[in-house]
């Protein structure tokens, strides 16, 4: 949006005082409409993407979560380029029940980052909730070396291929390892309908003695953590 110059500023104000202290002015009342129109326009700046973005991440934090997903969609609207990168918008995309659109947005991320598990485990979850477990095993998202302690159990422990008791067992004692083996451990059974063990799980995950290890993603772990409260 293009920025009025400060003289242009100054001009409209001075006219648009005037015709605010003249209630007598006998402008017509069409050109009085545009002129507060352009008043308006000349004192709303609109918001950059890093600040639409602020806000969604502001929202999700809330549990605003239609709101969320909406912010993100404008901002992977303001910059395509950038929009396979928004992970953050996935996750608001699963909260809102957008299932559909959470998958393609992990699909597209892997082009970007097709080393981090908790991409494919995202992935699995919006096909999970959007049609079965079994489909989305099916199309579990293949993934490089991902370093992160557990998140190569949590990748087998998606893909069938270890419990969530191996994922535990490989966190060991580690705080950060600890909190992502909980947060995954609650959403795996939550995708498969076990309800009283995801809870205890995405309780866990959400204690404030994770908050600083785990982030963004501790974030996450209230808010879901907060709906299930509900």
């Amino acid at each position: 949006m293009l920025m009025a110059t400060r003289i242009e500023k100054g001009a409209m104000r001075r006219l648009l005082m005037c015709v605010i202290r003249d209630p007598r002015s006998v402008w017509p009342a069409a050109w009085l409409g545009l002129l507060l129109a352009l008043a308006v326009a000349t004192f709303v700046r609109a918001q950059t993407p890093q600040e639409i973005f602020d806000q969604a991440v502001a929202d999700f934090s809330a549990g605003r979560l239609a709101e969320s997903a909406e912010g993100f969609d404008q901002v992977a609207r303001a910059q395509p380029g950038l929009a396979p990168q928004l992970w953050q918008r996935g996750i608001a995309l699963y909260y809102a029940g957008r299932y559909e659109d959470c998958r393609r947005q992990f699909e597209s991320h892997l082009r970007v980052n097709p080393s981090d598990v908790e991409n494919s485990a995202w992935h699995f979850l919006c096909v999970a909730r959007g049609e079965s477990p079994e489909a989305a095993l099916e199309a579990l998202l293949p993934v490089g070396p991902d370093a992160r302690r557990p998140m190569r159990e949590i990748y087998e422990m998606f893909s069938g291929r270890m419990t969530p008791q191996d994922v535990l067992s490989a966190a060991g004692g580690r705080p950060r390892a600890r909190f992502y083996a909980h947060l995954y451990r609650g959403l795996y059974h939550e995708a498969f309908g076990r309800t009283e063990a995801a809870r205890e799980e995405i309780f866990l995950a959400a204690d404030d003695q994770f908050a600083q290890v785990g982030g963004y993603m501790h974030m996450v772990a209230v808010v879901h953590r907060d709906l299930l409260g509900r």
